[in-house]
Formats: structure tokens, sequence, C-alpha cells
């Protein structure tokens, strides 16, 4: 596979206004023209091996930030809006749609946003006897999806509530759960253990949080640590918040409680702890839970948190999907995007991960634009503890391009050298460019359809 060039001209424009230094001056310390650098910061030319050394010594700067996936991200965000049946006809080319995400990554997501508001408004219109003379019928972002986009473009990683966290778990020490105890204690908070369907509710009149009993020890851990966020971090989750500028109280409040959930998931797996023990393992997802007394969703969760400036992890990507092929968790630090709203592609090992309960599948895939990927796939249970109680299925899967291969002990055995090892996926059948899929949904939007009437295929059409 050919290297890939590094346009990164809107994170080098960003560097140099945040120094506060003219193009003539940023060229001189970079030791390059200022033509040069112009045609770099509009991205007519990749960044050269001579400036990436340059930022890393002149600047300190952490120059694996220049190939951070916002791009790819939003180039996925943006061809999965232009599969709008709105657009029909006026698909731009993917290199049109690349170049904007990388140029203009500000009006991309204003574009993205924009059509989110298009969207939720059509969706009332089509309910408007509901909609007439409520308050709410104005089309606001729904708080949900500004929470989703918050986390997504933070690369799921937030810097000091991830450090408060890790900073607990070094003085709590090996005992984390009694740490958490005592601290709501310290707090007024008794911890009583009762038998109930919920996880954790706080009485605040009677000075009590009840942890379920039912729960499995890993999940009654990551309750008791929740409740420690929102208790005494609440300062340091209110101040992320304040940044954050969310749109609606709403937005604000869901946020605060993923905010808490990843000050519990941080605290549980400390960066540099679970990062160490990560790579001593090879990223063995059970030897790691056993070792943190963590659940194997929480694990690859973390995985793919592993994001922080100077000290990254392998790029992983994670999803959870249900039964019905939804994705209800997603986030890539790869250049694999998923699609933001419906199922991620049939190919994919995940779906088959509930036909095989309580097995690890590996899968070898390479998607359209040729990057290829190692997958691993594994259904989950979540039971209420009781009878009758609903269970809940998922499936899990957390992957890295294949480059990385050699530091998962899941590709042990693997024939990494044989192109037909690969299966073919893709992201959505929208925006899929492949021509002979026989799980194709819908027909892709920047192909040519052709109909032979005298000829029924796996589809009826072909794609051109």
């Amino acid at each position: 596979m050919a290297t890939q060039k590094l346009y990164a001209g809107a994170k080098l424009r960003e560097q140099r206004l945040k120094i506060g230094h003219t193009q003539k001056d940023f060229a001189a310390r970079l030791g390059v023209s200022l033509p040069y650098l112009n045609q770099m910061e509009n991205n007519n030319r990749p960044v050269s091996t001579t400036v990436v050394l340059a930022l890393a010594s002149e600047f300190g700067m952490d120059v694996t930030e220049l190939s951070s996936g916002d791009t790819e991200r939003l180039t996925s965000d943006m061809q999965e809006v232009l599969s709008d049946p709105l657009f029909a006809g006026d698909m731009p080319a993917l290199a049109d749609v690349r170049l904007a995400a990388s140029n203009a990554p500000s009006l991309a997501r204003a574009f993205i946003a924009l059509h989110q508001g298009y969207r939720q408004a059509h969706e009332r219109l089509a309910s408007l006897d509901e909609a007439l003379g409520r308050e709410d019928a104005r089309p606001t972002p729904s708080p949900w999806e500004e929470v989703r986009d918050f986390f997504h473009y933070c690369d799921n990683y937030i810097d000091a509530v991830d450090r408060a966290a890790e900073h607990f778990a070094t003085r709590a020490g090996p005992d984390i759960r009694a740490a958490a105890i005592e601290t709501l204690a310290l707090a007024g908070l008794t911890v009583v253990f009762s038998d109930m369907d919920a996880l954790r509710m706080l009485d605040r009149a009677a000075g009590a949080v009840h942890i379920s009993s039912r729960a499995q020890p890993e999940t009654q851990t990551f309750q008791l640590l929740l409740q420690v966020a929102l208790t005494q971090q609440n300062a340091l989750l209110e101040a992320t918040l304040d940044l954050a500028r969310f749109h609606s109280p709403a937005a604000r409040d869901i946020a605060k409680i993923g905010l808490a959930n990843y000050f519990a998931g941080a605290a549980l797996l400390p960066y540099r702890a679970f990062q160490a023990r990560a790579q001593a393992c090879r990223h063995d997802l059970e030897v790691l839970a056993q070792h943190f007394g963590a659940s194997i969703e929480q694990i690859t969760h973390r995985l793919a948190t592993l994001q922080r400036p100077g000290a990254k992890g392998v790029p992983f990507f994670f999803v959870r999907v249900d039964q019905a092929g939804t994705i209800t968790k997603r986030h890539s630090a790869t250049r694999l995007q998923f699609a933001r709203f419906g199922g991620a592609c049939p190919l994919w090992n995940v779906h088959r991960a509930f036909e095989t309960p309580g097995q690890f599948l590996r899968q070898l895939a390479e998607t359209p634009d040729g990057v290829r990927y190692i997958s691993i796939a594994r259904d989950i249970t979540k039971s209420a503890g009781r009878f009758g109680a609903p269970t809940r299925r998922f499936a899990l899967a957390l992957g890295c391009e294949v480059r990385h291969a050699s530091q998962l002990v899941y590709a042990d055995g693997l024939d990494l050298t044989r192109d037909s090892a690969f299966e073919p996926i893709g992201i959505s059948c929208r925006i899929c460019t492949r021509k002979n899929c026989h799980q194709r949904s819908v027909p892709p939007l920047e192909r040519n359809l052709v109909v032979d009437p005298d000829r029924r295929d796996v589809l009826p059409y072909s794609v051109d």
C-alpha cells in the first residue's frame, strides 16, 4: 500500500494563528519559502517531512495532531448528508468533499448542522397536527445528536476529565471500589446495596446512594465512580460544559451524564496504567477485563479513548450494535467512520456475533478506499438480574488498521499477506461505491444505474 500524503493546511494555519505569526515569519521559522507555506496552508501541497520536524522542534507541537481524523470524519458526515434525496443529482465528487472538509472544516460543520436543522424541521412538518402551537415545535438540534457530535469531534477524549480520573485512581490505590465508597461517605452520602431494577438511585433527602445488588460487580463499581464524579467533580464537569456551549439545557444535562460516565471509565481504567497493561498483553480484552475488574464493553470503549496528546495508543474504532443492526455507541480514531444514522454494513462481522454467543470473531476487512483493517466482534448480554426482567443483547466491535496488527493478540495466525483474506465492507449503502455487493439495500448515489429488462441478477440493477 502506498504511503498516504499528509494534507493538513487547516491545522498548519491554526498553529500559525495561535502563536500570532504572519505567513512570512512562520515560513522563516519553518525553513521554507513563503509561497511554499501558502500552498501547504491551502492544501495545494502536502506537509513535508522538514516542516513536520520543524513544528516539533521550533514550537513543541505534537505532530500526531496533524493527522487526526477530523477531515475523514467530516468527509464521511458530509457524504452521508449529501446522500439525502434533497441533493439528488447534485452529489459532488468525493475529492471535492474532502477538499471542503480539509480546507474549511468550520464551514463543513456548519453545513452538517444546517442539514440537521432542515431534517428536524421536515420531520416536525410531517406531524404538523401535533406540533402546531407547541413551544417545542421550533426546529432546534436534537440534544442527543448534539452531545454525540460533541464527543465525536473531541476524539472521545476529554483531557481534563481523564487526568482528574487518573489522579483519583492513583490516590485510591488498588481498591478503587472502597475508595469510591469512602469518598462518598466524606461527602455525606451512605452507599446502600438494594434489590432493585435501577442500577443507581440517589436519595437526596436520606443522604444515600442506592446501588443495585443484582448488577455485576464491575457495573456496581462503575456506578459508584459515576456518583463520585457527579458529587466531587461537579465544578470540573460544569466548566467543561461551559466550554462546549450546548444549545439547550437538555443537551447540557445529557452531556453531564456523559462526562460523569467518562470519569467513571477513566478512573476504573486509569490512562497510563491501562495503556501499559494493554501494550504488555497485546490488547487481550479478557486479560484486561480480569486485571482491572471491568467488563468487556468497558475495556473496548476505553481502548478507543487512548488519544492523549504525546501518549496516544493504537488508534481503534469501537461500536456497539443492537439486534436490529442500529449503532448505539460509536467512536473511531481511525480513517474508518460510521454512518451517523441507521445501521452498519451487513458484511461486517459485528452482525454475526449474535450467532456465536460468548466467542470472539476475527475479520480482516477492506473498505472501498483500499484501507485494510482487523476487526474483533463479540456479543454481550445485559440482564436485569431477576426472572422475567428484559434481557438486552448487543454486539461489540473493536478494530484498527492492519498495520497495527502486530500489537494485537487477535492477529496471531491470520494471513495478512493474502489479498483474498480481506473481506470487502463499506459504511453506508448510499455512499458506498462498490459495484458488486450482493447485500446492497439501496443504490449508491455517486454511480449510474443500469436496468436490463432481459436480465435479473442478485440485484434488479447493475452499477456503472
